[in-house]
């Protein structure tokens, strides 16, 4: 098996050479195998070796240990890096995370025998070619499942966050979970509030943005944990909506497929898409038909919820709720008044929520006129019409005798909009419009000494 001519792949290679002249036993392992079994080209390598943390070390100046305790050194060169462990047995996992001590082995079969997945732990030996597979893995690619390595119960409660690892795999890599694996992860599934929320986090917006989000959520559900991590949005479940909008059925089956239409999403996107209809399960509401009164706005305030509980950063969790906030907006947007419409097409991740309104639509009624309308009026507004240069400044505010104070956003704001509909053009005409709306405070002049622009 040839490895991709990248600087990664030709770091692992001479990584394995070097280890190997010095004596050592040196394969690739883990992920990297799998991919190129897959034909995929691995994003980076990992080496195993019987060569303990300090003779790595020592063969490798400027590497830098990140878990000597675990045998885990890092070995930099070029801007790319590969890791490197040393074969080892775990002990006895006390915190559902890490061994509480490891003993360093010289048999690469008692190595890959602590890892989680059969299709994570097979050797490559990058020379030859030949794969060295002791639990099955190989197998398990070609029936495309994703199976534990032994005892599934043990592996999950070993590290806790597998269960959502176990979801990932299947879901990128388009695999089934084995049945026993699966089993195991619904009768450990509450477990999972064991795991530090910032790494639930990470688990959950790579199922949401690495491929097969669809599919991740269907296997969250089935497995339990959708419920544990995620129970707003497991109550979508049976939410019905009116048909004549939503034709494809309840809340849940919406989301769904939402999500299976994404492409390369960015977190704060995917995240969106996940959250938008958050809001519609409380809200609820059979009238002279279904309704989700204020939905957008409540769901926005659950999602900020959701995401500060998962330790997001404030930027993601700002632009999330946004999203979510804003995501209705369209249904009006061929009314809107022309500052208005400026305003909404120049907000921040406009593009996002852009994209979020487009596949709403395609996973429901399938009407686009809006997105449409949108997409023209983007062509043909330019930067300068959505985002003209002021015609006043609070300086020219007090040349012309007004008190500065919070009005002076409100003046500046009314001549924006009037700028953004033509009805201004030029300093004196909107300073004419201010002193119509806002007359100056009594005992002050109506004209100041500056000419409107001046500084």
């Amino acid at each position: 098996m040839k490895l991709p001519d990248t600087p990664a792949a030709r770091l692992a290679l001479r990584t394995v050479d070097r280890l190997r002249a010095a004596g050592h036993q040196a394969y690739l392992v883990g992920g990297c195998v799998r991919d190129l079994l897959l034909g995929t080209a691995p994003k980076d390598f990992d080496v195993t070796t019987d060569a303990p943390p300090a003779r790595v070390l020592e063969l490798f100046p400027g590497a830098e240990p990140v878990g000597s305790h675990f045998g885990v050194v890092i070995v930099p060169d070029g801007g790319v890096w590969v890791e490197v462990a040393t074969f080892r047995r775990d002990h006895t996992y006390e915190d559902g995370r890490r061994p509480s001590s490891v003993d360093f082995e010289t048999d690469p079969r008692q190595d890959v025998l602590r890892r989680d997945f059969t299709i994570n732990a097979m050797m490559l030996d990058p020379v030859s070619g030949s794969v060295i597979d002791h639990t099955g893995g190989r197998r398990d690619l070609d029936r495309r499942v994703v199976r534990t390595v032994g005892d599934p119960a043990t592996r999950f409660a070993e590290d806790h966050l597998r269960m959502l690892r176990a979801v990932r795999f299947a879901a990128r890599l388009d695999f089934a979970i084995e049945e026993a694996t699966a089993e195991a992860i619904r009768g450990e599934r509450a477990s999972i509030h064991r795991v530090a929320a910032e790494r639930v986090r990470d688990e959950l917006t790579r199922v949401l943005t690495e491929g097969g989000a669809r599919r991740g959520f269907e296997f969250l559900d089935g497995t339990g944990l959708l419920g544990e991590l995620l129970p707003e949005v497991a109550a979508m479940k049976g939410v019905e909506q009116p048909p004549e909008y939503h034709p494809e059925g309840d809340v849940w089956t919406h989301t769904l497929l939402m999500l299976g239409l994404m492409r390369d999403p960015s977190p704060s996107l995917a995240w969106g898409v996940l959250l938008h209809d958050v809001g519609k399960p409380p809200t609820f509401r059979l009238a002279e038909r279904i309704r989700f009164d204020r939905h957008a706005p409540v769901g926005a305030e659950m999602a900020e919820r959701i995401l500060k509980r998962l330790r997001c950063s404030r930027e993601l969790v700002h632009r999330v709720t946004e999203l979510v906030r804003r995501h209705l907006q369209f249904i009006d947007v061929r009314k809107m008044r022309q500052s208005t419409l400026k305003r909404f097409l120049r907000m921040e991740g406009f593009d996002e929520l852009l994209e979020l309104h487009r596949i709403d639509c395609l996973a429901s009624h399938r009407d686009l006129t809006a997105y449409n309308f949108v997409r023209a009026q983007l062509t043909t507004l330019s930067s300068a019409q959505l985002r003209p240069a002021p015609l006043l400044t609070g300086r020219d505010l007090i040349a012309a005798g007004y008190e500065p104070g919070p009005s002076f956003q409100q003046i500046l704001e009314t001549v924006e909009t009037a700028q953004l509909e033509s009805r201004v053009h030029s300093p004196e005409d909107a300073l004419t419009l201010v002193r119509s709306r806002f007359p100056p405070p009594d005992g002050r002049p109506a004209d100041g000494p500056a000419k409107p622009g001046d500084k």
